[in-house]
């Protein structure tokens, strides 16, 4: 059995709340798991403390377990000294599309030739 330590989401529409639980990768996100342990509050100030609570100790159980946790669970852990999360980097994702780039040459394509045909004159 493939344990994942994930979110599972509550809260109303538009005030989401999400439970850290320990649940059998094959479920639903918001169906069957083993414990609950921890919370994850996004509505309240990144500074409070109450944002993230994690168990740390039953965290560990799970993860000498052989639990994955999923990228967002690592990172809170990782900012609770739980674990390490390597260092991501995506400079592509910054770029515009495909066809934002096509009509943004084909601009300076223009201003080039206008100002060509203006020196020539």
């Amino acid at each position: 059995m493939s344990l994942k330590i994930r979110l599972a989401r509550g809260g109303s529409k538009k005030r989401p709340y999400y439970t850290v639980v320990i649940a059998d990768a094959r479920s639903p996100r918001d169906g069957r798991f083993l414990e609950k342990v921890g919370s994850w509050n996004p509505m309240l100030a990144k500074d409070d403390a109450k944002r993230v609570e994690l168990n740390a100790e039953r965290i560990q159980h799970w993860l000498d377990n052989g639990a994955q946790p999923t990228d967002r669970v690592l990172r809170f852990m990782a900012e609770a000294g739980l674990a390490q999360r390597g260092v991501k980097s995506n400079p592509t994702k910054a770029l515009p599309g495909k066809k934002a780039q096509e009509r943004t040459a084909e601009r300076a394509q223009k201003a080039s030739d206008a100002s060509e045909a203006a020196a020539a004159e």
